[in-house]
C-alpha cells in the first residue's frame, strides 16, 4: 500500500504523485518565487553552464542547469525513450511533468538539476531532493535518466555525482544529529541503473512488487463491518479522506512526512477520479478507503483495460476487521462497471499489516518487483 502507484509519479515516489500560469507561492527550498521561464534572464541562461568535475570524453557533451518549462518535452522524451530499454510502462506526458514540477518540495530545479547534452541534443536529465521521514531522519533522493544509446559513456556516472555532491551541500546545512541517508529506486529490469547504484556502494534494503488481477470475474461477496457505510467523499470531504490517509500510512517503512505541498497537487494528476473511490465511513469518521483511477492514455498504449486500486488504507482503530477486503471487492465492481477488465497495485513486499496475503487472496499475483537502496550521506 503506497500513496501513489509507482508508475504515476514522473518523479520516484512519491512523488509517484499544478498551474504553469498563475503566479507561484515561495519555494519551500529557497524561499524565493519559483521559476518561470519567461523570467529567466539571458546572464541567468549563460550562468547555467555546470561545470562537472568527472567529464566524460564524449564529443560535444556539455552539461547545463534547468531552463524552466521548455525543457519538459526533453525530459518526456527521455522517459519514454527509455521505455523499451529499461522495460517499464510509466509513461510521462508534458501535462504531468508540469504538474510534478509546480508542486516540488524540498527542490528548487535551477540549483537541483542537471542537463547532458551531445551536439545540442538533450540525452539524459538527473534531480535531487531531500524529504524529513516520519521517523526523524532526512532521505536524500535523487536519479538520472539517460537514453539507452548513451549509457555506455559514463555520462550517467558523472549526473549521479553531480547531484550527490549537491545533496551533501544541502545537508551540510542540516541538524547534525540527524541520520542522514541516500534513498533510491529502481525496477529489478532496469540493470543499468541498478548496477550503477551497486557499484556507488548503495544496498538493496526492501522490495516492492506490482501486482495484476488478471480478471474482474468472481469477484468475492466482502461485507463491511456493521455500523460502517460505504460512499464515496464529497468535495468539502477531500481533506479529511487525506488527513485519513496519512495517518494511517504513518505506520508504513520508509514513509516520508506529507505536505501541504503534496494535498496541492493531488487534485490535479490527470488520474485523479474521486468517482471511483471507495471510502469506509463511521458516522462522520473516515475508516479506510481505497483511491481508484483509470489511466487512460496508459490503457490506450498497452492497448489493455486496466484500472488501479491504489491508496489502500485502514486507520488503527478499525484495522482487522475486514474493512480492506470489502473496500478492495468494492473496488473491483466500480472498475468493471467502469468497462476496465483487470486490476493492479503495488505493495511493499515486507509489510507488516499483512497487505501481500490479502492482495494474493484476492486476486492478484507479481508481475514486476523493483528495489529501494540506502546508503549513509
Amino acid at each position: 500500500m503506497k500513496l501513489l502507484c509507482w508508475k504515476t509519479a514522473v518523479s520516484p515516489p512519491p512523488a509517484p504523485w499544478m498551474n504553469c500560469c498563475s503566479p507561484r507561492p515561495p519555494c519551500a527550498n529557497c524561499g524565493s518565487k519559483k521559476w518561470r521561464t519567461n523570467n529567466m534572464s539571458s546572464m541567468e541562461l549563460l550562468k547555467n553552464e555546470l561545470f562537472v568535475a568527472e567529464m566524460p570524453a564524449v564529443s560535444g557533451l556539455h552539461f547545463r542547469g534547468f531552463q524552466g518549462e521548455s525543457d519538459y518535452p526533453h525530459m518526456v522524451a527521455i522517459i519514454n525513450g527509455s521505455q523499451e530499454a529499461d522495460q517499464s510502462e510509466m509513461l510521462a506526458s508534458v501535462e504531468e511533468v508540469a504538474t510534478d514540477y509546480a508542486h516540488l518540495t524540498n527542490c528548487d530545479p535551477t540549483t537541483d538539476m542537471i542537463f547532458a547534452e551531445v551536439n545540442g541534443d538533450v540525452v539524459g536529465y538527473g534531480r535531487c531532493w531531500w524529504n524529513d521521514q516520519v521517523d526523524g531522519s532526512i532521505a536524500y533522493g535523487f536519479f538520472a535518466h539517460l537514453l539507452p544509446e548513451w549509457r555506455e559513456t559514463g555520462i550517467r556516472l558523472a549526473m549521479v555525482h553531480f547531484l550527490k555532491k549537491r545533496l551533501r551541500q544541502i545537508a551540510a546545512d542540516h541538524p547534525a544529529e540527524k541520520e542522514k541517508t541516500f534513498v533510491n529506486w529502481g525496477m529489478q529490469a532496469e540493470t543499468n541503473w541498478t548496477n550503477l547504484l551497486l557499484a556507488e556502494g548503495h544496498k538493496i534494503v526492501r522490495y516492492g512488487l506490482d501486482m495484476v488481477r488478471p480478471n474482474l470475474d468472481n469477484i468475492p461477496d466482502c461485507p463491511v463491518p456493521a455500523g460502517i457505510e460505504v460512499r464515496r467523499g464529497t468535495l468539502a470531504e477531500w481533506r479529511q479522506i487525506w488527513e485519513g490517509a496519512r495517518e494511517a500510512f504513518r505506520d508504513h517503512w520508509g514513509m516520508q512526512e506529507w505536505t501541504e505541498t503534496n494535498f496541492a497537487a493531488w487534485s490535479e494528476y490527470p488520474t485523479f477520479n474521486p468517482d471511483l473511490w471507495q471510502i469506509a465511513w463511521a458516522g462522520d469518521e473516515v475508516v479506510g478507503g481505497v483511491l481508484n483511477f483509470i489511466d487512460k492514455k496508459e490503457n490506450e498504449t498497452f492497448e489493455r483495460l486496466r484500472g488501479y486500486t491504489e491508496t489502500i488504507f485502514v486507520r488503527r482503530p478499525w484495522r482487522g476487521q475486514g474493512v480492506a477486503k470489502a473496500l478492495i471487492a468494492r473496488s473491483f465492481q466500480v472498475l468493471k462497471e467502469a468497462g476496465m477488465t483487470e486490476a493492479a497495485l503495488g505493495v511493499d513486499a515486507e509489510n507488516l499489516s499483512g497487505a501481500l496475503h490479502l492482495y494474493r487472496k484476492m486476486g492478484f499475483a507479481e508481475v514486476k518487483r523493483h528495489m529501494t537502496f540506502h546508503k549513509p550521506l
